[in-house]
């Protein structure tokens, strides 16, 4: 079976074309700038070059129109017929508390997913508007929606609740989600291969770092406890996201520059962060380039994003009792060497002790601790486009 993974926001639409007899992908790429003028298509066959089309593409449909079209085309496509596209997998942000796992897509399912929109403004609608479009052009062909927010069901009340009025979680559905949970998913599903031991017995804190960044507390293959919340606000120290904040800050904000809610959302979401605190950029490449030249703003990004997850590991290792591995994943975690060093500096307490050697790899599966460390860390890099298709397969066959 092969298999389409789409993954739509609201100016662009990513995708991969995945093999599932030996989960190779086919080909990948983009469309960038969707409504927008100059949009354009990058797309990448496996065995071949990379191609740029640009195109006026107006709305989704011409969208992902012009992404079966590349993957029929005689010089670039890499099949000859709209039927070997098995299924698609459609990643969708939230699903709020419908769905605890991935599910075939009906009406019903829709519906649902269309209920929770307002948890999720900026990515459900255009998930939905992918899925309408994949039916459209392809209504014989079934579709699957896999949630980010689906691993983390699994949270007790007691790690989800927040401690405010309990009718605003009956009336609006107010309650910590946590989100890049394909993510979480698949790197502790690798912690439990890497240490040869079933994962119904190991305590995992994983640590999706990225430009947007969250951790996830992990008992027998069960979330105890995530960071990110009712959106992907909360939590760590993000690219351009504050993380966890007095709430009076809000407020204050508000009043002092004179912002609405949406400026205060924007500000918070899009000015904050490690961007907000370096002034100098929302990716740890230029900020550490920046830091060694002696820019003290941006070396105070980098301590404040390493003390937010370190605070993390050691509570997460509370919630579960003891830690058998650490996981670093995602664009930081799989290639920032330093940023993970000065994350694990002063946990030799929890058994952890970095072997810096091991330690100096990008992209690489690799044990990063000592041979006689009690707590293993290790990078392991993330493929949430293979859980969509692994899911997929999995609900169609």
């Amino acid at each position: 079976m092969k298999i389409l993974v789409l993954n739509c926001g609201s100016s662009s639409a990513k995708y991969q074309f995945i093999n599932m007899e030996d989960e190779s992908v086919l080909a990948s790429g983009v469309i960038e700038r969707i409504g927008i003028d100059g949009a354009f298509l990058t797309h990448e066959p496996a065995d071949g070059e990379e191609v740029t089309i640009e195109n006026d593409i107006p709305d989704h449909n011409v969208a992902i129109k012009m992404v079966i079209d590349a993957l029929l085309d005689d010089d670039h496509g890499v099949i000859t017929d709209m039927d070997e596209i098995g299924a698609v997998g459609h990643r969708v942000v939230h699903g709020g508390e419908n769905f605890s796992e991935s599910v075939v897509i009906d009406d019903e399912v829709y519906d649902a997913i269309d209920d929770v929109k307002h948890l999720a403004p900026l990515h459900n609608p255009p998930n939905l508007l992918g899925i309408e479009v994949s039916q459209e052009l392809m209504p014989d062909t079934p579709d699957v929606a896999v949630f980010d927010t689906a691993f983390h069901q699994t949270m007790p009340e007691k790690s989800y609740m927040y401690a405010i009025p309990y009718e605003l979680y009956e009336d609006y559905g107010i309650r910590r989600y946590g989100f890049h949970g394909t993510s979480h998913k698949f790197v502790a599903g690798k912690a439990a291969e890497l240490l040869d031991k079933p994962i119904e017995d190991l305590k995992i804190i994983t640590c999706h770092l990225g430009n947007g960044a969250s951790m996830a507390a992990v008992d027998g293959g069960k979330v105890m406890d995530t960071s990110m919340g009712l959106t992907p606000l909360e939590g760590l120290v993000m690219g351009t996201r504050c993380g966890d904040l007095d709430p009076a800050i809000v407020p204050f904000i508000m009043e002092k520059e004179d912002l609405d809610p949406k400026e205060v959302d924007n500000l918070l979401n899009k000015k904050s962060g490690v961007a907000g605190l370096s002034g100098v950029s929302n990716d740890f490449r230029d900020i550490g380039a920046a830091a060694e030249e002696g820019n003290e703003r941006a070396q105070i990004a980098i301590d404040v994003f390493c003390q937010r997850v370190k605070k993390y590991i050691g509570s997460y290792s509370a919630v579960l009792g003891g830690v058998d591995i650490v996981v670093f994943t995602a664009g930081i975690g799989e290639n920032a060497i330093e940023i993970r060093s000065q994350i694990l500096e002063g946990l030799e307490y929890l058994g952890i002790k970095v072997d810096e050697e091991k330690n100096d790899i990008r992209g690489e599966d690799q044990i990063i601790t000592t041979d006689d460390s009690d707590t293993v860390a290790a990078v392991l890099p993330t493929n949430e486009e293979l859980v969509i298709a692994r899911d997929t397969k999995e609900l169609v066959e």
